[in-house]
């Protein structure tokens, strides 16, 4: 499949994901963002999908990346760190772009600390990964392209 016929997932990851492989190990892993980001792209060589990674530990510039995957993506995968827990602008901005997205969390958020148990990004996602680290970005391009599979 060439890169041209490939629909484009932008890969969203929020604050402090940047320090993934160093940042609490025991919750984390020991990947690093790279890591994740080399052993997606790898597997996505084989769906129909290309990505496009990213990450910001600012908020404007997240919710300025899901405007634009309006226009520049099919869908969103999207771990957006502990935004998850506090942002309404992004879960607005979510529900704006009519994309298929799926949330993803590298630690079970419901086994941790009692905050982290609700998710303002969840209403806006088709569904939710978590507690497999980074399997989970894995498992939410192999979801996308079920989904995508199943409308056409």
């Amino acid at each position: 499949m060439t890169n041209t016929s490939k629909k484009t997932v932008m890969v969203i990851n929020g604050p402090n994901l940047n320090l993934l492989g160093s940042r609490e190990p025991e919750v984390y892993g020991r990947e690093s963002l790279k890591d994740i980001e080399h052993r997606l792209k790898t597997h996505a060589s084989a769906t129909p999908w290309q990505v496009d990674f990213r990450q910001s530990n600012q908020e404007g510039e997240i919710i300025d990346w899901i405007h634009e995957a309006r226009e520049s993506a099919q869908a969103i995968i999207i771990n957006a760190g502990a935004y998850t827990h506090t942002s309404i602008a992004i879960m607005d901005a979510l529900l704006a772009v009519n994309l298929p997205i799926i949330e993803v969390h590298l630690s079970n958020i419901f086994k941790r600390e009692d905050f982290r148990h609700h998710s303002y990004i969840s209403p806006a996602s088709r569904g939710i990964i978590c507690g497999f680290g980074s399997r989970g970005y894995l498992l939410a391009l192999d979801a996308l392209a079920d989904i995508t599979a199943q409308k056409q």
